[in-house]
C-alpha cells in the first residue's frame, strides 16, 4: 500500500514561509511523497502486484453486464480497443512527467503538475497564462484556499467514485448473504429466482460498513498497511479462482446471443470498460514509490497485459454463462450455496481494504490544504477529521444513489475518461509539440482526445438518463432487491 505516515511539522512549515507560487506551493505538497530511487523502493514483483491490485477491483466483476451492454462479438473487441488506448495513454503520461523531471530537474512530478508544468512551458501565450488551471496547488491567499486545477480534481472525483462503488459492492453482497442465509445449500446448484422480501434496506448494510472504513483510513503506518494489502491479494485471488471455476463449467452455445448491442446499451459500456482500468491515478506513484524506476516500462506493459486479458476473458465467458440474466456484478450470479456465498465474502473483504488504496489519491490531495489552516496543534485532528468526512461522503452518495451499474459507468464516463485518455493525449501535444513532433503523432492524439470526449459525453448523457427509470426486473439483485 502506498499510504505513508505523515511529517506535520515539515509540511506546515513549508507553508508557513511566505507567499508562493504555484509550481513551488505544488512542489512542497509533493515533496513528501518524493522516493529516492534505491532507498528500500519497492522491488518489481511488489510493483507488479499494486498495479494488478491497484486495476482488479469491482470494475472487473461488472464486465460480463458491460459485454451484455456491447454484444458478444463487439464487446471484447472494444474492451481491447479501450485497454491498449489506455495502456498507451499511461505511457504517454509516463514520458511527459519524465520529460519535465528532466527539464526542470525535480525527482518527481505527479499528474496535477505534470499538467502545471507543461502548460507553463508550453510556447502558446495564453496557455502559459492558465497553466495553473492544470493542476492542484493553493496559493497563500487571505480568503479560504479554493481547489482551482483541474486534473487534481478529477482525481478526487474519479478515486471517490471508486470507493463510492466500493461502498454498495461490499452492501449488495453483505446483503444478499446475510438475507438468503436460511435458503443457502451445501449444494451449488445454478441460481434459482427467488422472491425474497428484503429484511432490511441496503442503505442500512451500507451504513454498518461505515465505521470500519473510518477506522481502515485512519491508519497510515505502512508496515501494518502492507499487511492489510497481503490480505486483499489472498482474498482477491481466491475469489476470482472460484468465479472462473464456475463459469467455465458447461457454458451455453451462444447462438441466441447478439454479436452487437442497442447503442445506446453501448454508451452505459464504455463508462463502465473505462472505469475498470482503475490504475491510471497510481501510476506516476506507483514509478516513484520503485527502487528501480527505470524498470517500471516493463512492469506496466507485463502487468496490463495480465488485466486485459483477465477482463476480456471474465467479461465474455461470463456473458456467455448468464446471457440475458447478467447482474451488475457477477458474483451476484454465483449459486446459492456456503462455497459461493464464500466468494462473495472473501471479494468484499478484498475491497473492503482495498478501499484505503483508492482513498490514498484523495486524501494526499485533499489533507494538505486541510492543515494548513489550522496550527500545528490541530493538524493530527484535522487530518482525522477530514479522513472521516470523505469516508462519510462516499457512504451518502452511494445511499442517494445505490445503482451499481448506472455509478460505475457514470464515473468512468465523467472523469476517468478525461483522465485515462483525453488529458495524457493533450498533454503530450502541449509539451513536445515545439520539439518537432511528428503530424501522426498530433492526429493520433487528437483522435484519442475526441474518442474520450465523445464517450464522456454521451456515456453521462446515457447513465444520467438512466438513473431515474424505473428499475427492471433483470436489475433488481444489483440493486439491493431480490428477485
Amino acid at each position: 500500500m502506498l499510504l505513508l505516515g505523515r511529517d506535520y511539522n515539515s509540511e506546515l512549515n513549508s507553508l508557513d514561509n511566505g507567499p508562493q507560487s504555484p509550481s513551488e506551493s505544488s512542489s512542497s505538497i509533493t515533496s513528501e511523497n518524493v522516493h529516492p530511487a534505491g532507498e528500500a523502493g519497492l522491488s518489481m514483483m511488489q510493483t507488479l502486484i499494486h498495479l494488478l491490485k491497484c486495476n482488479i477491483g469491482t470494475g472487473l466483476l461488472g464486465l460480463p453486464l458491460a459485454i451484455k451492454n456491447a454484444g458478444l462479438l463487439v464487446g471484447p473487441v472494444s474492451l481491447l480497443a479501450i485497454g491498449v488506448l489506455t495502456v498507451h495513454c499511461m505511457v504517454i503520461l509516463l514520458n511527459c512527467a519524465q520529460h519535465l523531471s528532466q527539464r526542470l530537474q525535480k525527482t518527481f512530478v505527479n499528474y496535477g503538475e505534470a499538467t502545471m508544468y507543461g502548460l507553463e512551458t508550453c510556447p502558446n501565450t495564453w496557455l502559459r497564462a492558465h497553466a495553473v488551471w492544470g493542476s492542484f496547488c493553493f496559493l497563500r491567499l487571505p480568503l479560504p484556499f479554493l481547489p482551482r486545477y483541474t486534473v487534481s480534481f478529477l482525481l478526487v472525483i474519479t478515486q471517490l467514485g471508486f470507493c463510492n462503488v466500493y461502498f454498495m459492492f461490499m452492501a449488495d453482497n453483505l446483503q444478499q448473504m446475510v438475507e438468503e442465509a436460511h435458503v443457502t445449500s451445501n449444494i451449488c446448484q445454478p441460481r434459482e429466482i427467488l422472491t425474497l422480501t428484503p429484511i432490511l434496506d441496503i442503505r442500512f448494510y451500507m451504513l454498518i460498513i461505515l465505521p470500519f472504513l473510518i477506522l481502515l483510513v485512519f491508519i497510515q503506518n505502512l508496515k501494518v498497511l502492507s499487511i492489510f494489502s497481503t490480505l486483499a491479494n489472498i482474498t482477491t485471488l481466491g475469489s476470482m479462482a472460484l468465479i472462473f471455476e464456475y463459469i467455465m463449467q458447461g457454458i451455453p452455445y451462444p447462438s441466441n446471443l447478439p454479436l452487437m448491442a442497442n447503442w445506446k446499451t453501448f454508451l452505459l459500456f464504455f463508462g463502465t470498460a473505462i472505469f475498470t482500468f482503475e490504475g491510471v491515478g497510481m501510476v506516476l506513484p506507483l514509478k516513484n514509490q520503485m527502487k528501480h524506476p527505470q524498470q517500471f516500462s516493463f512492469v506496466l506493459y507485463l502487468g496490463m497485459s495480465i488485466v486485459i486479458i483477465l477482463y476480456i476473458l471474465l467479461g465474455t465467458l461470463g456473458y456467455m454463462k448468464f446471457g440475458s440474466d447478467t447482474q451488475a456484478s457477477i458474483t451476484l450470479n454465483l449459486p446459492n450455496c456456503w462455497l459461493y456465498q464464500s466468494v462473495k465474502l472473501m471479494y468484499s473483504i478484498g475491497i473492503f481494504f482495498t478501499y484505503a488504496l483508492q482513498f490514498h489519491v484523495p486524501a494526499e490531495i485533499v489533507i494538505p490544504f486541510a492543515i494548513s489552516q489550522v496550527s500545528e496543534s490541530w493538524a493530527l485532528f484535522v487530518d482525522l477529521s477530514v479522513r472521516s468526512a470523505l469516508v462519510c461522503l462516499t457512504c451518502v452518495s452511494a445511499i442517494l444513489i445505490p445503482r451499481l451499474d448506472l455509478v460505475i459507468s457514470l464515473v468512468g464516463s465523467v472523469s476517468s475518461s478525461a483522465l485515462a485518455l483525453i488529458i495524457p493525449a493533450l498533454l503530450e501535444i502541449v509539451i513536445f509539440y515545439s520539439e518537432d513532433m511528428s503530424c501522426v503523432t498530433i492526429a493520433k492524439d487528437i483522435m484519442i482526445s475526441i474518442v474520450g470526449l465523445l464517450g464522456c459525453i454521451f456515456g453521462t448523457y446515457q447513465a444520467l438518463y438512466e438513473l431515474p427509470q424505473p428499475i427492471s426486473h433483470s436489475m433488481a439483485n444489483s440493486t439491493g432487491v431480490h428477485a
